[in-house]
């Protein structure tokens, strides 16, 4: 049975994700990631390892090694369609500085009753 170590790396190769990418949707370095892949960080937090499993499409039970069946799980509810991933895509390739940018001109896209649909006025409410 391998490790979780191995399976977190397994899982990310898998994807085709890199360790930044991993990093990046976990909210840690790069670094931190490749520690938990070569074992260097022995007690991964629960949390941890829930959040892991949800990037990498599987079960926390399969991440820890008490299942051997990878069950796929969709990280979310929600199918995205091509332009929705390819903003999230955009999103996780920009620094940090181009990421508020990009949440500060969406915020103002959404304040604009000309580019919202009237589905979301609840929501343009809430950002005003």
């Amino acid at each position: 049975m391998a490790t979780l170590q191995d399976r977190i790396k397994n899982r990310r190769n898998s994807l085709g994700l890199t360790l930044l990418d991993v990093a990046d949707m976990l909210g840690v370095k790069e670094a931190t990631v490749q520690r938990y892949e070569s074992g260097e960080i022995k007690n991964v937090k629960h949390e941890t390892v829930v959040k892991l499993a949800t990037i990498l499409k599987c079960s926390p039970q399969y991440l820890m090694g008490w299942s051997d069946e990878i069950v796929e799980i969709n990280s979310s509810s929600l199918t995205l369609t091509p332009n929705e991933d390819k903003l999230i895509s955009n999103y996780r390739r920009l620094n940090n500085s181009g990421k508020e940018k990009l949440l500060e001109y969406s915020d103002d896209l959404i304040g604009n009753a000309k580019y919202t649909t009237p589905d979301f006025s609840d929501i343009k409410e809430k950002h005003a």
